[in-house]
């Protein structure tokens, strides 16, 4: 029999293992809105009245938590309306959370979560199937929403690369470099999630990963990288987001004509790791990660 429980006035699916809990609204989506150690509080931010309105004036609400959204970003596009209910089924593969098409994109968006029994890892198959009776071209974008308060590790290429560049940064037209909550270390950046003002940064990302370390909890999302595929945003595949209410962590795949019925994909594993302490610093970090067999 599948659990439900109330959250935030939302019916909810509950996954869940001797270690997390994962909560899976009906009524929108697909989403995921709430992620917590048994016991513990949600590490998702909560949105349930942040919206901002599309160029047709409607408005889309924000709502908090993980969704799937198509990139290159567009303000009608991406921002398609996702508060209507979703279909949601559970398997041996997990449970499959599935939208209806969308008016707006012709796109039939879904994610397949599969809760590994007895570890605190999640893994996440984010998919976009083209309705249209044309050919498409988009990226999955897998999107995170975090309470802001902690502290996002986004790791940066060592590749030896001779006479020519390792990494590259992306930065959006209102990103202040200056700001006191962005460290542009060698082996990291640091986005400290304190700020007033919204701050963007996106990269290449080879090593595959990107963290989010919150009152003792260590969260990481996992997503591969293609040397050879045509990422947005200067070649982003991942990106982090932050202003007043909440921090992003992004993962993106690959530019993709997509036919007409076929499908594409995009695949993200998430570990928690709890009783982290605060990694100020890069030997810090580098710490935490051979403990965690992270490199």
């Amino acid at each position: 029999m599948v659990k439900t429980t109330n959250f935030n006035d939302l019916e909810c699916i509950v996954l869940e293992n001797d270690l997390l809990q994962i909560l899976v609204p009906k009524a929108l989506g697909p989403r995921i809105l709430s992620l917590r150690f048994r016991g513990g509080e949600n590490l998702l931010a909560e949105l349930p009245d942040v919206i901002t309105e599309r160029p047709d004036g409607k408005p889309y609400h924000f709502f908090g938590g993980h969704r799937l959204w198509l990139a290159p970003e567009d303000p009608l596009l991406s921002y398609a309306l996702d508060d209507q209910a979703v279909v949601i089924t559970s398997s041996e593969a997990g449970l499959l959370i599935r939208k209806v098409v969308e008016a707006e994109t012709g796109v039939e968006k879904s994610i397949l979560l599969h809760l590994d029994p007895q570890q605190a890892r999640l893994t996440l198959t984010h998919r976009l199937t083209n309705r249209k009776r044309l050919p498409v071209e988009y990226a999955p974008w897998a999107i995170t929403q975090f309470r802001t308060g902690g502290l996002a590790i986004l790791p940066q290429s060592g590749a030896q690369t001779g006479l020519l560049p390792n990494r590259i940064l992306s930065l959006w037209p209102y990103t202040d470099i200056s700001s006191p909550c962005l460290d542009l270390g060698n082996q990291y950046i640091l986005l400290h999630a304190n700020m007033q003002t919204p701050l963007k940064v996106g990269f290449p990302n080879p090593r595959g990963w990107l963290a989010y370390w919150m009152d003792g909890v260590l969260f990481v999302k996992k997503a591969a990288f293609d040397s050879q595929g045509r990422y947005p945003d200067h070649g982003c595949s991942s990106e982090c987001y932050c202003n007043q209410s909440f921090l992003e962590l992004e993962t993106l795949a690959p530019l993709v004509r997509i036919e007409p019925d076929a499908s594409i994909t995009h695949t993200e594993t998430w570990e928690l790791h709890p009783d982290i302490p605060l990694p100020n610093d890069e030997s810090a970090i580098q710490a935490i990660l051979q403990k965690i067999g992270l490199e």
